[in-house]
């Protein structure tokens, strides 16, 4: 019998990771390719995200290449995609890191606020995806794995644009695998719950509002980013390859009350 572990290798494969220059993108990129995946990581600044790259190629011996680009920019996400195929051959492995969020009650809430949230949210996602398939889908084999968030699934005060974004993006996910199943390619989300990152900083920072959150998280603590190195690599990897138009939610708990 083989061994079951061998599943989740991913030897041989290229993964595009967006957000990668800090956060959960940076563990996403680090997990795949300790398994074995070289990475191009995708970010605005390219400083940080050189620095990520040369750490994971220290720590795995993969090859990482640094892209800097506006995942909202149609023109770049094309420009970024064909740069990953130069310096890497291929991409198999999309992981639609980037993300931001602002938070302020509703009938306070600028357009200029919810369209920016949208955009890097929700049309980046799109954007990169859509960019990415047609190698996937012209070879048979693909795994686009879409970062949402429990707050695709549940409301939470304060978070207008970011609920709308992240539940658009749940539904774009299945809307994605039903199309593109039956060439191979599986589409997916992750969704995570409260995580100790940066773009959680003011929440972490604030003692009431991070004791609130803990009030309702069943497992009692906010997650350790480290504890997503596991489920996206089974996500990127064969270990998933029944699965598709899911989403899987590590959230402590959250969402089951």
């Amino acid at each position: 019998m083989a061994n079951p572990l061998d599943i989740f290798r991913l030897d041989g494969k290229v993964a595009l990771i967006t957000g990668a220059a800090g956060g959960l993108g940076e563990v996403f990129a680090h997990a795949l390719a300790a398994a074995g995946a070289d990475v191009a990581l995708v970010g605005r600044r390219e400083a940080p995200l050189q620095a990520v790259a040369q750490a994971i190629s220290s720590a795995s011996g993969q090859r990482a290449v640094a892209l800097a680009a506006d995942v909202t920019d149609p023109q770049q996400v094309e420009q970024l995609v064909a740069a990953a195929d130069a310096a890497l051959g291929k991409i198999d492995i999309l992981v639609n890191s980037a993300g931001v969020n602002i938070r302020k009650p509703t009938v306070e809430y600028p357009l200029e606020d919810w369209q920016h949230v949208l955009q890097i949210n929700l049309t980046g996602p799109f954007l990169c995806a859509r960019a990415v398939a047609p190698q996937m889908l012209a070879r048979g084999w693909g795994r686009v794995i879409n970062i949402s968030s429990m707050l695709g699934q549940v409301g939470l005060a304060e978070r207008p644009s970011y609920t709308a974004a992240k539940g658009g993006l749940i539904n774009l996910t299945r809307t994605l695998a039903l199309e593109w199943a039956a060439s191979g390619v599986t589409v997916n989300t992750l969704a995570p719950g409260p995580f100790m990152t940066e773009l959680n900083r003011p929440l972490l920072n604030n003692p009431a509002a991070y004791q609130a959150f803990v009030d309702r998280i069943p497992l009692g603590r906010w997650g350790d980013p480290q504890e997503l190195a596991g489920p996206i690599l089974f996500l990127a990897s064969e270990a998933s390859s029944f699965m598709t138009g899911a989403v899987l939610t590590i959230d402590g708990g959250w969402t089951a009350q």
